[in-house]
């Protein structure tokens, strides 16, 4: 099975990039971030189509994820549930093919920590937190996936002291994050490259202002997949696909691929 994960930063105006995406018919499942679009607006008919099965939590303007699958889509939770109060649409679980657990995540991104977006941020992602402790020993396989919003360490950003003050690099964030990864998570794409790596093989956006920052490798790692134990075991390879960052009018972020084992 092979996962794919991309913030595609508005579904309506990187259609035709991601639409080759769904043509390659490459991916067994798609996670897509920041749809910007509300359910009504989002062409289901089209893309069942194109073969997938799909599951949306969309907002107007702002936020949204969604999912596409080859296989069947079960027990669908939008909305983190430890966090009922947020009106955002940044959370979305399911059951993929009967017994992969998958959980899609567009984490906030708070801007600089002396923004009053940043409070929000950290109380999202220890909500997160709190939710996602209950499946980390679970024998269920359980893959967290999705834009997180936080480079984990100095080597996941090309110039730290470049956006230094972020909240993508605040203490508090990585602290967080850290934590996850010390109770057993595993980030996958750390797990299979542990040599160095160069930018284009390590980092998942680009921003869209300066010359040529795909060329000069001036980026950071923003997404992840995090596994259970379990499904650490189907674990095979996972790599960034940089080829939807590199498409004619493209997303900011390049793909993130997971590829698993089948399960016995």
């Amino acid at each position: 099975m092979k996962i794919l994960t991309i913030n595609i930063n508005s579904i309506r105006a990187h259609i035709e990039s991601f639409m080759a995406i769904i043509d390659s018919r490459e991916y067994d499942v798609i996670c897509v971030q920041e749809l910007k679009c509300e359910d009504s607006q989002f062409p289901h008919n089209f893309f069942e189509m194109s073969g997938y099965n799909v599951r949306v939590y969309g907002q107007k303007t702002y936020n949204g994820v969604a999912i596409f699958s080859k296989f069947s889509i079960e027990d669908v939770i939008r909305g983190l549930p430890t966090f009922p109060t947020d009106v955002n649409a940044r959370f979305m679980e399911c059951v993929i093919d009967g017994h992969i657990r998958l959980i899609n995540v567009y984490m906030p991104n708070g801007e600089h920590i002396d923004s009053p977006k940043y409070p929000y941020k950290v109380e999202w992602m220890e909500k997160f937190g709190e939710y996602i402790d209950q499946y980390r020993n679970s024998e269920e396989p359980v893959i967290i996936t999705g834009d997180f919003n936080v480079a984990i360490t100095d080597e996941d950003v090309w110039n730290p002291r470049a956006i230094e003050g972020s909240s993508i690099t605040a203490i508090p964030t990585r602290k967080i994050m850290q934590e996850w990864l010390d109770k057993g998570w595993t980030d996958e794409w750390q797990r299979t490259n542990q040599q160095a790596s160069t930018p284009n093989s390590r980092f998942t956006w680009y921003d869209y202002r300066g010359h040529d920052t795909v060329g000069h490798g001036h980026g950071m790692r923003l997404d992840y997949f995090l596994t259970n134990k379990t499904a650490g075991q189907m674990g095979k390879s996972c790599y960034v696909d940089i080829a939807p960052r590199m498409a004619t009018k493209p997303t900011d972020h390049t793909g993130l691929v997971l590829e698993l084992n089948r399960k016995d």
